[in-house]
């Protein structure tokens, strides 16, 4: 995009004016907080499929109640080391919080903790939640289900979501290795956003409801995703719904509803959220250190979350390029209190 087509943000100013855009739409303060933190972590990253562009889709849910937009989420212990949150068909952020800030307190007396939730929504950016329990020094990894986006290998009928996964471990000096991929070779938020933008995808994304290779955004939104590594992927697909949505309670990928439709239910997607203390931190930040350090010495080799990193730096310092047609919306929802 040109910059008449952009609008440039402070990280602060793009917190504001989308928390503004929530609590104008009738989400509580605190949901609101929550979301518009997350959106514009995402969009600082580089996961603009994750970040304003979903501004529209989750207003439209919350005034036609697919999502609770006052609904505060209930968080519970199942013992020393398990933390069950109901997000009460809330947005997953405020969840997730609730879950991380019990998860990690756990694991720093016990040595480890999962974290489950369930009557979730859209989670966005794994990277976002999995980086506040490496800054706790503790080890996160995090998995989610989604509406079904992929189909077991050798069929065309879609069971599993895009299931993303999330690792990340503390470093001594500097920020987190942070690791997020999607199940799917993209992530489904790309194509919604090559949508709304009006652009194609590229071949290979995605299969159209005929299980035909497209590059048609609607009718790959309307088909299924590729995943990646073929049959290795739809295995990785199915793991990732065992622990999200069987272990949690939550509804499996096949019957959740669209994240992006404020048609239907809610979808009661589910989050399982696994925080690990290492035994001997100061070794294991040693040794961490010497293996990341001998990737990054190796000639061609790049370490995962290396461009994430320089996006996030250069946010940081330089703020983040905004669609206007988003920050357009945001306005008119904000008001002008907003």
């Amino acid at each position: 995009m040109t910059d008449t087509q952009t609008e440039r943000l402070s990280l602060d100013d793009a917190r504001q004016l989308l928390r503004g855009a929530f609590g104008a739409a009738g989400v509580a303060a605190p949901a609101a907080a929550s979301v518009a933190d997350a959106l514009v972590a995402a969009e600082a990253e580089g996961q603009v499929g994750h970040g304003f562009s979903r501004l529209s889709d989750y207003v439209e849910q919350v005034r036609s109640g697919k999502v609770a937009g006052q609904a505060a989420p209930v968080a519970e212990m199942s013992g020393d080391t398990c933390v069950v949150v109901d997000a009460c068909h809330g947005f997953a952020y405020p969840a997730l919080d609730a879950a991380i800030s019990r998860g990690c307190a756990a694991a720093a007396r016990h040595g480890t903790a999962m974290m489950l939730v369930h009557r979730s929504h859209h989670c966005g950016a794994l990277s976002v939640q999995v980086e506040k329990i490496a800054r706790a020094g503790l080890i996160g990894l995090m998995v989610a289900n989604a509406p079904a986006a992929i189909a077991p290998w050798g069929s065309n009928v879609p069971v599993f979501g895009t299931n993303p996964i999330a690792f990340a471990v503390p470093r001594p000096d500097g920020a987190p290795l942070v690791i997020d991929l999607s199940l799917s070779r993209v992530a489904r938020g790309k194509v919604m956003h090559a949508r709304k933008s009006g652009q194609p995808i590229p071949e290979g994304w995605a299969l159209d409801r005929d299980g035909r290779p497209t590059t048609d955004a609607e009718a790959a939104l309307a088909g299924t995703m590729l995943p990646i590594g073929e049959a290795k992927g739809t295995a990785l697909a199915l793991m990732v719904e065992i622990l999200a949505a069987t272990l949690t309670g939550a509804n499996p990928s096949a019957e959740a509803s669209s994240f992006f439709s404020a048609d239907g239910p809610p979808p009661g997607t589910g989050q399982f959220l696994l925080a690990l203390r290492p035994r001997d931190p100061d070794g294991f930040a040693g040794r961490i250190e010497a293996l990341l350090q001998h990737i990054a010495g190796i000639e061609g080799a790049r370490l995962p979350g290396t461009r994430r990193a320089g996006a996030l730096a250069r946010a940081a310092a330089q703020g983040i390029d905004v669609p206007r047609a988003y920050t357009d919306i945001a306005r008119r929802l904000a008001g002008p209190d907003g």
